[in-house]
């Protein structure tokens, strides 16, 4: 064939898996991966090239490498936990995954509330801790995978950063979220848990002001960035390219595509 370099529209490249779920659905890094396998299958048998893009590394771990086998979680046991939640506050039940799960606690904000009351689901429904079922893994996506990362000097991460955030509030982003307050989306659903959602939630209550709200969300962003930074450079296998220009970035990438066999015909 003629490579990739001359046969990729982006612009008319189908994409899976985006706003599909309503803002109030919760949704698991083990629910991505299958649905995630299933749009990879289905691209493979018309014999084009999946490509899975995005940037949080626990579900790209999912669909990748597999998950434990958690069994499902009653909905008696989460019913309670909602309920410990509202008498009792956040801080109570992560002091109690403190207890009895300290290795999940370690690594999760106090202030994950989903992640939170993930954990200690899991041990009140099967009576171990989430961090001992992690340890055991699922079979594995069967697929040939290169993994490619992209990275750039910090000052130009930020950069970027904040036009994104300007571009997003262009096409509509205050307007989003009022609409989801007025739509009676709870702050704890899973839509608020996006950065810079509660906090544009709390300029329209009068809590801040929208300059505060966009450096809150700005700080929120940078520090994602850093966070997936550092858990993907302990990923192994991954071919890092530095960017500097689109144009220099795709041509490096084809480059690299083409070197490991991958052309317009697979």
């Amino acid at each position: 064939g003629a490579g990739l370099r001359g046969s990729l529209r982006w612009d008319l490249v189908p994409h899976h898996l985006l706003d599909f779920l309503d803002p109030a659905e919760r949704f698991s890094a083990g629910e991505f991966a299958r649905l995630a396998t299933q749009a990879i299958t289905g691209i493979r048998q018309r014999s084009h090239l999946p490509l899975v893009v995005g940037g949080n590394g626990f579900y790209l771990r999912a669909l990748f490498d597999g998950l434990s086998p958690i069994p499902a979680v009653p909905s008696s046991v989460r019913e309670e936990l909602e309920e410990r939640l509202r008498a009792e506050g956040l801080e109570a039940l992560y002091d109690d995954l403190l207890s009895v799960d300290a290795k999940t606690a370690a690594r999760i904000s106090p202030n994950d509330r989903q992640r939170i009351l993930r954990a200690l689901e899991v041990v009140g429904s099967t009576g171990r801790s989430l961090s001992s079922w992690q340890e055991e893994r699922r079979r594995k996506l069967e697929i040939s995978v290169l993994r490619i990362g992209l990275t750039c000097a910090r000052d130009v991460l930020y950069d970027r950063l904040a036009l994104r955030a300007g571009r997003m509030f262009e096409s509509g982003w205050l307007e989003e979220v009022r609409g989801l307050l007025e739509a009676g989306i709870d702050d704890d659903s899973p839509a608020f848990q996006a950065i810079g959602y509660r906090e544009l939630a709390a300029h329209l209550r009068g809590d801040m002001t929208l300059e505060q709200a966009t450096s809150a969300l700005l700080q929120a962003t940078r520090r994602y960035a850093k966070r997936q930074l550092t858990w993907f450079r302990s990923e192994a296998g991954i071919r890092w390219f530095e960017v500097e220009s689109r144009e220099q970035l795709s041509g490096e990438v084809f480059d690299y595509l083409e070197s490991r066999g991958l052309r317009s015909s697979c």
